[in-house]
């Protein structure tokens, strides 16, 4: 969906990846679940920058560490970036869980200042 809606506006895209993992987390350090994590993020975001080349869409990573929504949100609002749409997908944990837990796609959808447009 991003990729054709910045064919449509002759925009780029800006791929950004958070995991939920603190700087100081008890797996910060073990080695090889960091690298697992690191290779499983190259991977997909090597895929989209492929995918986004072959659309002729220039495409920009950001890794984040903590949460989600918050590193969304701040990235989103960068004075410097311009960001102009939040493109993101929407995993569905559910009613119940929803209630007790939150939800990064609500999250972002009251709390952004762009429009968020979220692909089901």
């Amino acid at each position: 969906m991003a990729i054709s809606i910045a064919r449509q506006f002759g925009a780029t895209i800006t791929g950004a990846y958070s995991l939920n993992i603190s700087a100081h987390s008890e797996f910060r350090g073990i080695s090889s679940v960091e690298e697992s994590h690191n290779r499983e993020i190259k991977k997909i975001m090597d895929d989209a920058k492929t995918l986004a080349a072959q659309n002729g869409i220039v495409f920009h990573q950001k890794l984040m560490r903590g949460d989600i929504g918050y590193n969304i949100i701040k990235l989103a609002h960068d004075n410097k970036q311009k960001f102009n749409l939040i493109v993101m997908g929407s995993r569905g944990r559910g009613a119940v869980k929803e209630l007790f837990l939150g939800s990064v796609s609500n999250y972002v959808i009251h709390t952004s200042k762009i429009p968020v447009l979220l692909v089901k």
